[in-house]
C-alpha cells in the first residue's frame, strides 16, 4: 500500500477519531489507537523502577540497623500519641549544686510518676525503679510519713521538677558518694616551733623529730552528706602510738562509725605525735589555734565535697570534740583557748580524763547548752570521779547512765565493766562503736523537749 498518513485534526467528542485518507483518494472508516497499551508501556517500567527503588533503600536501613544501633538523636521527631512529659521528684540537695544530669544518671536519681507509660504500657515505675535510691532507716527507728500520692519514699525537703522532655536537664549536685582523704593541712597540729605550755619547754629544736612534722589530717564525708541540711563537724583526737591510717581509719573505725549513724556529719581527725606515746597539742596550744584550723576546714570540706560555693555553710556548722586516752590534751586546751566558742555543742571522752579536770570543769561550767560524755575503765575512774563531784558542788547535774535522747546541758559520767579494753575503747565502751552511738542519740528528738530538743544541737 503506499505511504500511509494520519491525521489528528480533531474528535468527535465520543473519542472516535475523524476519517483519514489514504492515497488513492479512497476513504476507510479509522482504526481506534491500541491506548490501553500505551498507557501500560509507560506505567509499567515506572512502576517497576519504584519497586526496585523501595527495596533498594529497605535493604540499606535493614544492612544499617544489623551494624549500628540508632542513637537518640535519629529518634522521628513526630509526636507520639502517649504524652512526653515525666514528673519527676528530686531530692533538694541534688538540685543545688551545679552540672547537667545526663540521662541514666536523671533516671537513678529521679522518682518519676507511675502514670507515665511506655509504648508496650509499662508504667514507667516499673521499667525505672528507684527503691534503693535513699537509705533504709536504722534499726529500731521509724521511717518518716509519706504521702500516699507523689512523694511516697522521698526525704522531707525533697523538690518536684517537671520537664516537656523524657529526661530534663536538672541540675543535680556532687554524686552521693563517700569521700575519705588524708589532706595537709597549714593549720594541723604539727609541724609546730612553739613551747609546751604545760611543761615550759619546747623551742624547734624539740619538735625536730619526724613524729611532730606530719601535717595531714583524715577527713571523712559520708555518701548522701548535704551541707545544706542541719548538720554537725566531728574533730576526732587519737591517743598514743597511732597513725591516721592504720588506727584512726582501719582499727578504730571513726570514718565507718561517722557513715553508720546516718547523721549528717563529717570528720576531721589531725595527726598528733606520729606513732608516739607523746600527748602533744602542737598549734592547738596556741590561742585561736583551733579555731584557725576549723576556719581553713571549712574550704577544704567544700573542695572535697565537690562544690566550692558551701565553703561558707561548712564555717558555721557546729562542731562534737571527741578525745581519745591520750587525745585529752588537744581537747581540754582547744575548748579552753581554741577560741571557737559556742560552736562547740558537745565533748566526747573516751577513756581520756588524765588530767587537765580545771579546763574541763571550766567549759562545763561557761556551757550548759552544750553536753560532756566521758565514758571510763578503770585507768580513769578516780578522775571521772573527782570531776563529777567538782561540777555537783557548783550545782550542775550529774548522770551516770545515758537514756534516750542527748539534750542540750547533759552530763554524763559512763562506768564500764571489766572486760572492756582500753585499746579497744573506740570501738567498745558502754556500747559497741560510742561515736555513732552519740551521734544517733544527738539527732533523735526529745519529746515534749521545744527548743531543747536533741536536734537544736546540730543547728548552726
Amino acid at each position: 500500500m503506499g505511504s500511509q498518513a494520519c491525521s489528528t485534526a480533531g474528535s468527535n467528542g465520543e473519542g472516535d477519531f475523524l476519517p483519514a485518507r489514504l492515497g488513492g483518494g479512497v476513504w476507510l472508516p479509522p482504526r481506534r489507537r491500541p491506548v490501553g497499551r500505551r498507557i501500560l508501556r509507560l506505567v509499567v517500567p515506572l512502576a517497576t523502577m519504584a519497586a526496585l527503588g523501595l527495596l533498594t533503600v529497605q535493604g540499606c536501613v535493614t544492612d544499617g540497623a544489623k551494624s549500628t544501633p540508632p542513637s537518640a538523636s535519629d529518634a522521628p521527631a513526630s509526636p507520639s500519641t502517649l504524652s512526653q512529659k515525666a514528673d519527676r521528684l528530686v531530692p533538694r540537695g541534688l538540685v543545688r549544686g551545679g552540672g547537667i544530669a545526663k540521662a541514666d544518671r536523671l533516671a537513678a536519681h529521679a522518682r518519676p510518676s507511675a502514670r507515665v507509660a511506655s509504648a508496650d504500657g509499662t508504667p514507667f515505675a516499673q521499667r525505672f525503679p528507684v527503691a534503693s535510691l535513699f537509705a533504709s532507716p536504722r534499726k529500731g527507728t521509724q521511717a518518716p510519713d509519706a504521702s500516699p500520692e507523689t512523694t511516697e519514699g522521698l526525704p522531707p525537703g525533697s523538690v518536684r521538677t517537671a520537664s516537656l522532655a523524657p529526661d530534663p536537664a536538672v541540675h543535680l549536685g556532687t554524686p552521693q558518694k563517700a569521700r575519705t582523704e588524708l589532706i595537709a593541712f597549714d593549720n594541723s597540729a604539727f609541724p609546730y616551733d612553739g613551747r609546751n605550755p604545760r611543761s615550759g619547754t619546747g623551742g624547734r629544736s624539740r619538735w625536730q623529730a619526724a613524729r611532730y612534722r606530719d601535717d595531714r589530717v583524715l577527713m571523712h564525708i559520708p555518701r548522701g552528706f548535704d551541707p545544706h541540711r542541719p548538720g554537725v563537724i566531728v574533730v576526732f583526737f587519737h591517743g598514743h602510738g597511732a597513725t591516721l591510717s592504720r588506727d584512726v581509719r582501719d582499727r578504730q573505725l571513726v570514718p565507718e562509725q561517722i557513715s553508720e549513724s546516718g547523721v549528717n556529719a563529717v570528720l576531721l581527725a589531725p595527726q598528733l605525735a606520729v606513732d608516739a606515746a607523746d600527748s602533744s597539742a602542737g598549734k592547738f596550744w596556741e590561742p585561736g589555734g583551733f579555731s584557725r584550723f576549723l576556719n581553713e576546714s571549712a574550704g577544704r570540706l567544700a573542695r572535697l565535697y565537690g562544690d566550692p560555693d558551701t565553703e561558707k555553710l561548712f564555717s558555721r556548722m557546729p562542731v562534737v570534740v571527741v578525745g581519745y586516752s591520750g587525745g585529752y590534751v588537744p581537747t581540754a586546751w582547744s575548748l579552753h583557748v581554741g577560741g571557737l566558742g559556742n560552736r562547740i555543742r558537745g565533748v566526747l571522752l573516751l577513756d581520756a580524763l588524765y588530767g587537765e579536770l580545771d579546763k574541763f570543769a571550766s567549759w562545763i561550767g561557761k556551757h550548759r547548752n552544750a553536753f560532756f560524755v566521758s565514758a571510763y575503765t578503770h585507768y580513769t575512774k578516780r578522775r571521772d570521779d573527782e570531776l563529777a563531784r567538782m561540777l555537783s558542788s557548783r550545782g550542775i547535774r550529774v548522770a551516770r547512765e545515758l537514756d534516750g535522747p542527748l539534750t542540750p546541758g547533759t552530763v554524763a559520767f559512763l562506768a564500764t565493766g571489766e572486760g572492756i579494753r582500753h585499746r579497744d575503747y573506740v570501738t567498745r565502751a558502754w556500747t559497741r562503736n560510742p561515736i555513732e552511738d552519740v551521734l544517733v542519740r544527738m539527732a533523735r528528738r526529745a519529746p515534749n523537749a521545744g527548743n531543747r530538743s536533741a536536734a537544736a544541737l546540730v543547728r548552726p
